[in-house]
């Protein structure tokens, strides 16, 4: 497994490990930092793995999400090129990461997403107001676990918010987002392995914030599937080419609203509302794969 060194990842990295040693399947966590990449015509040895160069594995499961950068890209795209079955692959994490450009995707696939709006601060309020509309959220282009993710209710708020972000840095871009009222402080997370949902837990808020997320104190149960739902799921991972995801799902007036699309969804929560063992479900689609 290809991970990144964060501490909100330890669980799913225990998990992983525990289930892959019951399972009897050899397992590893490895770090970016630990890899060195050659480019040469010897490509079965061109992956250097803390000085030494190592036999290739089966499948990389690539955990590393929103904070994929350009050496994750690059040490995944290596393993690639030698045939190494990543899951997900390296197009699909790049696609999802950046916020933005996977609800472009999903616009363009007829999918229901909230109003999605690309700002370079400052912005017109006005123009905001009147394609947007407030309340409004505004999020980092990347990010996972609700972090960088605000609410704006009024337009004073928008207006504070805006000048801090202009001042940290004037061309930093953001994401505005309609505020869909109807889910404030719960939603649903949806995770898909290899084609299939494998259940689903709703994310409720305990202090009245409107983000559910369970990392940051919201509470989770199980939430039975039902046909909107699994479809949606389904498509979102189809459309952005993802073998494993977490969906999350927006309560709304007419059915749901797609929220965002997760390559590496952290699984504490659901594991826990749901009863269902992610990492073995992941394990037997790779062993499909091989």
């Amino acid at each position: 497994m290809l991970g990144n060194k964060i501490t909100s990842e330890m669980y799913e990295r225990e998990r992983f490990i525990k289930v892959a040693h019951n399972m009897g399947i050899d397992f590893n966590v490895v770090f970016s930092d630990e890899i060195d990449l050659l480019v040469s015509r010897d490509d079965r040895r061109s992956i250097r793995y803390k000085g030494e160069a190592i036999a290739l594995p089966d499948v990389c499961l690539a955990r590393t999400g929103s904070g994929t950068g350009f050496y994750n890209l690059s040490v995944l795209r290596q393993l690639e090129r030698l045939n190494v079955l990543t899951l997900p692959n390296s197009a699909a994490i790049e696609s999802s990461k950046d916020k933005f450009y996977s609800n472009q995707i999903l616009a363009q696939a007829g999918l229901p997403i909230p109003k999605t709006m690309l700002a370079r601060f400052p912005v017109s309020h006005e123009l905001v107001e009147k394609q947007i509309g407030l309340p409004c959220v505004i999020k980092v282009v990347t990010g996972s676990h609700g972090a960088g993710v605000y609410l704006c209710e009024t337009l004073k708020q928008f207006l504070d918010l805006q000048e801090l972000i202009a001042s940290l840095d004037s061309k930093n871009s953001m994401i505005i987002q309609e505020y869909v009222k109807e889910s404030a402080g719960r939603d649903l997370r949806v995770i898909v392995v290899g084609g299939k949902v494998i259940g689903a837990m709703e994310r409720s808020s305990t202090d009245g914030n409107f983000r559910a997320n369970v990392s940051r104190g919201g509470v989770a149960k199980t939430y039975a599937l039902d046909d909107e739902m699994e479809m949606l799921a389904l498509q979102v991972a189809r459309v952005l080419d993802l073998d494993i995801c977490g969906v999350d799902l927006l309560f709304s007036d007419d059915g749901y609203r797609i929220c965002e699309a997760n390559s590496a969804p952290g699984f504490r929560g659901f594991e826990k509302a749901t009863g269902i063992n992610v990492p073995e479900k992941i394990f037997k689609y790779a062993g499909i794969r091989i």
